[in-house]
């Protein structure tokens, strides 16, 4: 980079940096709108294979080794391909990373994931753990994506999840609990049990109604069912 940042999460210019340096690499060329302020989107590749379970490659083995054991089916994505709720699959990414020295990252969903319920993960060849990019990583990057209360359709480029870089150490952020107000009649929604597709690239294009059903408590109780999907107010 061009000066050595201070310890933390890089800021979109030192994402920025990288790129220009070589560091993040992509198949196809970077969106106008891609390297978020202190992130970067990733996007889907051409291909995600349903898998029979959940895996780390370990040290010494790539995702592929590994996929070779656990993959039932490959689906191509250049068209769009439904994920069923449910199921758990293996998606390309079209960003690869060559981190430098001290240079680290993590992977976390974008917001609009976890809105639908779909649980995503990064992995990397060699990890350990998910999520986690050790510095100097040189290598590509894969997606792990369960979901839970809908089926979905994605397709290549779609963002799914963002990478935070990193340097040393950030301090962690301090945690507050926080409540539901029941007093206004309406506490939140519950995710419709036979909802239809979500398009996940059809942004603002899904009437709510189709897929949430609202909740309103009953003598300043409000009961959850184990097992169901929630958006509380």
């Amino acid at each position: 980079m061009t000066s050595a940042p201070p310890a933390g999460i890089l800021p979109c210019q030192s994402i920025e940096d990288l790129i220009a340096q070589g560091a993040i690499t992509s198949l196809t060329p970077f969106d106008a709108n891609q390297v978020q302020p202190a992130s970067l989107d990733l996007r889907l590749g051409e291909r995600v294979w349903r898998v029979r379970a959940s895996f780390l490659p370990g040290a010494g083995r790539k995702v592929t080794d590994r996929l070779a054991d656990v993959a039932m089916h490959e689906l191509d994505l250049t068209q769009g391909a439904v994920l069923e709720r449910g199921c758990v699959y293996i998606a390309e990414v079209q960003e690869r990373l060559k981190l430098p020295l001290g240079v680290s990252a993590r992977g976390n969903p974008k917001s609009s994931t976890g809105r639908v319920d779909v649980f995503v993960r990064l992995l990397t060849n060699n990890s350990r753990a998910f999520d986690d990019v050790a510095a100097e990583y040189d290598g590509p990057l894969y997606i792990e994506i369960a979901p839970q209360t809908f089926s979905v359709l994605v397709r290549t480029g779609t963002r799914l999840n963002q990478l935070r870089l990193k340097v040393g150490e950030p301090p962690r952020l301090s945690t507050r609990n926080v409540g539901v107000d029941l007093s206004s009649g309406m506490a939140g929604f519950r995710a419709r049990r036979h909802a239809g597709v979500v398009d996940l690239d059809h942004v603002g294009g899904h009437d709510p109604r189709d897929f949430w059903e609202p909740l309103e408590p009953r003598r300043g109780e409000l009961l959850l069912d184990p097992g169901e999907f929630y958006i509380l107010a």
